[in-house]
């Protein structure tokens, strides 16, 4: 690793673990701050954990460096995506209808806006750019927010819950699977239209 993917991987983890924070809280009312602080270190550890072992692998297969840097700051993107919500749920009280539906297309947009900085600069490290590009960045992410917000809203919407969520665990559990769903999107738009050049 050069100095960039050390200083970058470091920041990726911190803000995954101070990021975690907001979600934890909402979700498990009443554990013990301590404990919640232990798991936002233990993703921070197993972010890092994961990064060198990938880059380890990635001496015989190479794209599982990039795929590293992906998942991470697809794990970045996510928690600040739940962060947000979990700060719009914990504010409002709304977990459902609209107004949620409002909060994810909000808190996903700020996602987007993130991970075309980090994506840019760290994942594909494109040194050039432009309108083009970021506007090619916006039509797949487009796409991605819709599928991301579409299938949140339809799970929260018009599935009842399983394993006995409130309403709060199952708001959280359906944007994780919207999130899984973009995941495959995401990384082929971004990698064979968007970030082609450094491919």
């Amino acid at each position: 690793m050069n100095r960039k993917d050390i200083r970058f991987s470091l920041l990726a983890a911190l803000l995954i673990g101070v990021l975690s924070l907001p979600t934890l809280n909402n979700t498990l009312p009443g554990y013990d701050p301590k404990v919640l602080l232990l798991i936002a270190f233990i993703l921070i550890a197993l972010t890092l954990i994961g990064l060198i072992t990938l880059r380890f692998l990635s001496r015989w297969v190479s794209i599982f460096w990039q795929m590293a840097k992906f998942i991470v700051v697809g794990g970045l993107n996510t928690f600040l995506d739940f962060a947000v919500l979990n700060l719009s749920i914990a504010a409002t009280g709304i977990t459902a209808g609209g107004e949620f539906s409002l909060f994810k297309a909000l808190t996903i947009s700020v996602a987007i806006v993130n991970s075309y900085f980090w994506n840019k600069h760290w994942t594909f490290e494109v040194k050039e750019g432009g309108r083009g590009e970021f506007i090619e960045f916006i039509l797949v992410s487009l796409v991605g927010l819709g599928i991301n917000v579409g299938s949140a809203s339809f799970l929260v919407n018009y599935v009842p819950p399983f394993f006995d969520f409130g309403p709060v665990n199952w708001a959280n559990f359906s944007a994780l699977i919207a999130t899984f769903l973009g995941l495959v999107w995401s990384f082929l738009g971004y990698k064979l239209i968007v970030f082609k050049k450094a491919s």
